[in-house]
């Protein structure tokens, strides 16, 4: 996989991405916000909120993720609300540190 930077997905904002849960199931998610959490010049650390249906329910868990413009990924999301109307949201966090050059 590339290396994905807070810009590789900020650019993709308020668009759809589709979760594999198991081999059978796709699940439609919205990526609804994506948030620098303190980065430095060594690390870059950011958020991802996904919006996702409310059935189903998708445990937190490893997932692979497809986009029409990003590679396919793994990310780890973790379910962190639950709206009546608008269904879940996921949070996917990266903290890593930059390539030194």
């Amino acid at each position: 996989m590339k290396d994905l930077h807070l810009s590789s997905f900020s650019e993709h904002l308020n668009t759809k991405f589709r979760i594999h849960p198991d081999d059978s199931t796709i699940v439609e998610v919205e990526l609804i916000e994506a948030t620098d959490v303190g980065s430095t010049p060594r690390q870059e650390r950011f958020s991802l909120i996904f919006r996702g249906p409310r059935e189903p329910f998708l445990p937190q868990n490893m997932y692979r993720m497809e986009h029409d413009k990003i590679e396919t990924l793994n990310l780890f999301l973790v379910p962190v609300a639950n709206d009546e109307e608008d269904g879940f949201q996921y949070e996917a966090v990266f903290n890593r540190l930059h390539k030194v050059k």
